[in-house]
């Protein structure tokens, strides 16, 4: 009997032990309102990735003119382009639910776009799950015959892409996701309520979010078409949920568009407007949401050449973005039958060619101290740590200059500086500014054939080794900070212990630390409790 108490006191010591050691690490959890759920660190693979493709594909494809925002245009604005096109083509009563059956998408080949957006460079796709019409692209359970297996492609969409873009590829699959809906008359009526009501929220909204997130388990949950406060929406409790407890909890990142005032202020990045591309340096982390369409981000058949993006013009806004911080997301419309037409095919493609040659001065990098050339135009600046340590600095050229000397402001040549242009064999000399106290470089552009030309748009001019080790980082609280790089590896340790700690500061919010306090307080006491009523006692089986 003697041993058995004994082994039961030991087992009882482990337990209190074990208890104790556990809830001395307490698992961050995240709060339903903006103070903790913006302290949500980003998972560095959305920084790392800096380009991802917008796919934007509906009903809307149908008419397949103006823009997604047919319907809206057609019956609240009263376009005369689309009253027209309707009266030419349509009879009178037609409504907007008939173009749903041409929506046949009979020639969709998930295997073939995901490999159009891998061979494009993009490191993760968001394809639209519902626009603002309230079609569903899967059969969702709250949007009945008002979804793609019910009616149109009788097939799940999203679950279709999204198999072929993690079989296929090795990009991250996200969702678009419309809040609310132009005419839903739940919406219409909690709109009426001055939001002081949430049937539509509560009916349709939350659990549309939470069915698609459950069951597709997308990495970016891309949310839009937030009319209405963020407490209408809930917004905060699905965050918390999504970040506390989803299947993705520990990979997802999520935009800020949760409710009106939202943008720009609260949520994962930010994404502030469409098209947004501050041209500087942002204090939080950003993405660029933009067309090559230049008029709209659904399919259009009036659609011209000159209204698409050149490859220069797409160089241009992926160059501006990363340097300053941002993220890139480039849209393209599908048709109504399934297809990713020519133009936005090369587009892609050709992008992913630039990429091959110049995708080191693009992904993982890190805004450098200078985003653009202080006096020569047409020049961006990004930074990389490499594996081997110093830093390396990308100034990309927009506009290939003349041969003979190229002189760059913002740089500081080092005593052991070199420069390469990459894609290029040969190294390219370099030497210091004359007259300039500190800054300036001087390259010396060789003549370069046309068939030896690295690529056809934006070249890119590696430096390392020079006097700057500043470039900026993102913080875990997702806020931009310039960090400067060590010297020495004693200086490095140093810097790293420190920003460890910072680091672990920032991660676990006050809340749970108190309660971690709190917790490991009571199991000492339960021990100290046992120990004394063991001793009071003096039995044999006391382990104390």
């Amino acid at each position: 009997m003697a041993d058995n108490n004994t082994m039961v006191s030991r087992f009882f010591l482990v337990a209190i032990w074990t208890i104790l050691m556990v809830t001395c690490v307490v698992a961050t959890r995240y709060e339903p309102n903006w103070e903790s759920i913006d302290k949500r660190p980003l998972p560095s693979w959305y920084d790392e990735s800096k380009i991802g493709i917008f796919i934007h594909w509906g009903v809307f494809s149908v008419p397949s003119l103006i823009s997604e925002w047919f319907w809206y245009d057609w019956k609240t604005q009263n376009s005369s382009k689309a009253q027209k096109f309707m009266k030419d083509n349509y009879k009178p009563d037609w409504t907007y639910q008939d173009f749903a059956d041409q929506f046949t998408a009979e020639l969709f080949n998930p295997d073939e776009w995901a490999d159009i957006f891998g061979a494009s460079g993009a490191r993760y796709v968001v394809l639209t799950s519902k626009h603002h019409e309230g079609f569903t692209n899967w059969p969702s359970k709250y949007s009945f015959s008002w979804n793609s297996m019910d009616v149109g492609p009788n097939r799940d969409l999203v679950g279709s892409l999204a198999d072929s873009i993690r079989k296929k590829t090795s990009m991250r699959f996200g969702l678009y996701h419309s809040l609310f809906e132009w005419y839903n008359p739940l919406y219409l009526q909690d709109k009426a309520n001055k939001f002081q009501t949430q049937d539509f929220v509560k009916s349709k909204t939350m659990p549309e979010l939470y069915e698609i997130v459950n069951r597709y388990k997308p990495e970016v949950v891309w949310s839009d078409g937030d009319a209405g406060p963020d407490t209408y929406w809930n917004s905060t409790h699905f965050l918390a949920w999504l970040y506390n407890d989803s299947p993705v909890k520990d990979t997802v990142v999520t935009n800020d568009r949760w409710g009106s005032g939202c943008a720009c202020h609260h949520g994962g990045y930010y994404t502030c407007s469409d098209r947004y591309n501050p041209g500087k340096l942002q204090n939080r982390k950003w993405e660029n949401c933009m067309t090559i369409d230049k008029a709209s981000w659904g399919y259009r058949r009036d659609a011209k050449i000159s209204d698409m993006l050149t490859m220069e013009e797409l160089i241009t806004t992926l160059v501006e973005t990363v340097s300053c911080g941002g993220n890139i997301l480039i849209n393209v419309g599908p048709t109504h039958d399934g297809r990713i037409v020519p133009v936005f095919e090369e587009r892609l493609r050709s992008l992913g060619q630039w990429l091959d040659v110049n995708g080191e001065a693009i992904y993982s990098s890190k805004p450098w101290t200078f985003q653009n050339d202080t006096e020569t135009p047409a020049v961006w600046y990004t930074a990389k740590k490499p594996a081997a340590g110093g830093m390396n600095v990308y100034a990309l050229v927009l506009k290939w200059p003349s041969p003979g000397d190229f002189y760059l402001a913002s740089p500081t040549i080092g005593t052991n500086t070199k420069v390469t242009l990459l894609g290029y064999d040969d190294p390219i000399a370099c030497r210091k500014a004359p007259g300039t106290k500190n800054n300036g470089i001087i390259l010396t552009i060789p003549a370069i054939p046309f068939n030896k030309m690295p690529c056809d748009y934006a070249w890119v001019f590696k430096m390392e080794n020079l006097a700057e080790r500043e470039m900026h980082v993102l913080s875990d609280a997702n806020n931009v900070e310039l960090f400067r790089l060590p010297r020495s590896f004693d200086e490095e340790d140093e810097g790293l212990f420190k920003k460890m700690i910072a680091a672990d500061e920032m991660r676990v919010p006050e809340h749970s630390v108190k309660l971690s306090w709190l917790l490991c307080a009571c199991s000492m006491l339960a021990v100290y409790i046992y120990t004394c009523a063991c001793r009071r006692k003096r039995r044999r089986h006391c382990i104390f």
